[in-house]
């Protein structure tokens, strides 16, 4: 039953609104934007060094700036901390935390009693960036976080498996989500001088969660005519990416654009690469996968059970294994040039659009979390 006060939620784990830097923060601006409609009064708490305006207030969405440790380890740890602490002695009724890295400040949403939710995202503790301590703190943080919160959410059906099989414990999946297709000029392009299917695509940090090593040496390996366009960056500057810079970096066909922050220009992108190359291994349902399919791409992700439920063992995308002669032949064979293979590149490309099935609509996501919050505020105010 929908109470005619408005259901205050906070949440907690991103970097702030609006801030459309990962998926994550896609997936709060997507959330809030259309909860806020719905009898939700929304506040987002903000990294407070990422705004140098800092309103209270972005249409109908409230704004808490908090501090942190600005530290890659530390960062979003030490912002979560703070941040629970404001929430706790706030009026909020629900507080939707993103992260399992989060877990264990449901003790003190627990003890303030406070309802939650926390989108548990992906296998972080087993992500290469995270070795030793950093992925013992994952596991235990994402344990805590099923004895913790009152509703977890995975957002694809083997996540939800895994976290049964792991910790016993019960998950709603709800997927990721992206924008209809909207046609973009090639024009956009301009400024690398890109051509329509002229290019391979990467979008995504140049860490070794992403196998971007593994991506850039099957194309240097084909010795193929096209680029390769690589967009995003690590902010950090890690080793692993200026190992792989320092490599090509006389590679005459590989575009870096940087993170794009035009969503018409990065559609663009998309839409008009030859193909895209996905090698995303630990998450769940990966969002530059699921933007691919919306935009039309001819998709080649890695084989693993997450690109196979989004792709549906291979009917949205190709497939192939975790190993550079794999790419490297699929790349060959994508770019013969007789009749059947232009077809068939042509099939795929529509296929893949053909894949955006009510879960990974964006209007459908948020109408699963707000039934989530409305059952919630419900238990709360019988309780």
């Amino acid at each position: 039953m929908v109470t005619p006060q408005p259901i205050k939620l906070s949440i907690i784990g991103v970097k702030g609104y609006p801030y459309v830097y990962g998926g994550y923060e896609t997936l709060v601006k997507e959330l809030v934007e259309r909860i806020s409609e719905k009898n939700v009064e929304v506040t987002v708490y903000c990294h407070k060094g990422l705004f140098k305006e800092r309103p209270k207030q972005v249409q109908n969405i409230k704004l808490v700036y908090i501090p942190c440790l600005e530290t890659k380890a530390l960062s979003q740890l030490t912002h979560s901390f703070l941040s629970t602490l404001h929430v706790c002695f706030s009026k909020a009724d629900l507080v939707f935390y993103v992260n399992a890295a989060n877990g264990p400040f449901g003790y003190l949403t627990k003890l303030f009693n406070k309802k939650t939710v926390i989108n548990l995202d992906g296998l972080e503790w087993l992500r290469p960036k995270w070795k030793g301590l950093g992925a013992r703190y994952f596991y235990f943080a994402a344990k805590k976080a099923t004895n913790l919160f009152n509703v977890l959410v995975t957002d694809a059906f083997e996540m939800q498996k895994i976290y049964k099989q792991l910790f016993n414990a019960n998950t709603t999946m709800i997927a990721y989500g992206t924008d209809t297709f909207v046609a973009q000029p090639v024009l956009l392009l301009t400024p690398w001088n890109l051509k329509e299917q002229d290019y391979y695509l990467i979008v995504g940090r140049l860490i070794p969660d992403n196998n971007s090593d593994l991506l850039i040496d099957a194309f240097l390996n084909f010795k193929s005519n096209k680029k390769l366009v690589i967009v995003g960056d690590d902010v950090f500057n890690n080793a692993f990416a200026v190992q792989i810079k320092n490599k090509i970096k006389d590679a005459h066909n590989i575009v870096f654009t940087g993170y794009v922050k035009d969503a018409n220009i990065l559609s663009a992108l998309y839409q008009h690469a030859f193909a895209y190359l996905h090698g995303h291994e630990f998450g769940g349902t990966n969002p530059t996968l699921v933007k691919a399919m919306g935009e039309g791409s001819y998709i080649m992700a890695l084989k693993n059970k997450f690109s196979c439920e989004v792709l549906n063992e291979g009917t949205h995308g190709d497939l192939f294994e975790k190993n550079i002669e794999s790419l490297t032949s699929l790349m060959k064979d994508s770019e013969q040039t007789d009749e059947t293979t232009l077809q068939r590149v042509q099939t795929m490309r529509l296929r893949s659009k053909e894949g955006l099935v009510e879960r990974y609509q964006w209007n459908y996501i948020v109408d699963q979390y707000y039934q989530i919050f409305i059952n919630l505020y419900d238990e709360r105010d019988v309780q």
